[in-house]
């Protein structure tokens, strides 16, 4: 069964390999181990059998989120695990008095862009050139609600 828990130190190496599976720039271990103890960060993870299977993080500041990273491992994708740690991050950062979460997502990535718009997000613009490896541009999307 799949639980979704605050990141803590044992989830850091797995995230870390996560992120260089999922991404083309990744985030460091040591830049995601810093994550544990930034009072302005929320960090979840998907674990199941002690594996982790996906991760979410923002960062807030004064009610307002932004979504650092979501990546849920290749052989684990369209399992709703995604779907799980936006909707709990959300709840978390609902329950912190934060009343937004932002963030960027390739404009070719479909998928990623349709749920979130099922969680509720609305495009709200345009990051030209935003991503590298390859150079595309972000849509910027935001999901509101009342604390």
């Amino acid at each position: 069964m799949i639980r979704i828990e605050k990141m803590n130190e044992t989830h850091v190496p797995q995230v870390a390999a996560l992120e260089k599976i999922c991404f083309a720039d990744p985030w460091s271990e040591a830049s995601i181990r810093r994550e544990i103890t930034n009072p302005l960060s929320v960090w979840l993870t998907a674990v199941e059998d002690e594996k982790v299977l996906g991760y979410v993080g923002s960062q807030a500041v004064l009610g307002e989120a932004d979504m650092m990273n979501v990546g849920v491992d290749p052989d684990h994708r369209r399992k709703g695990i995604a779907e799980a740690l936006v909707t709990a991050l959300v709840r978390q950062l609902s329950e912190e008095n934060n009343h937004s979460l932002a963030l960027e997502v390739r404009l070719s990535n479909a998928p990623a862009i349709a749920l979130y718009e099922k969680l509720g997000f609305i495009q709200v613009g345009r990051r030209p050139n935003y991503y590298r490896n390859p150079r595309e541009d972000a849509l910027i999307m935001k999901k509101e609600w009342e604390v």
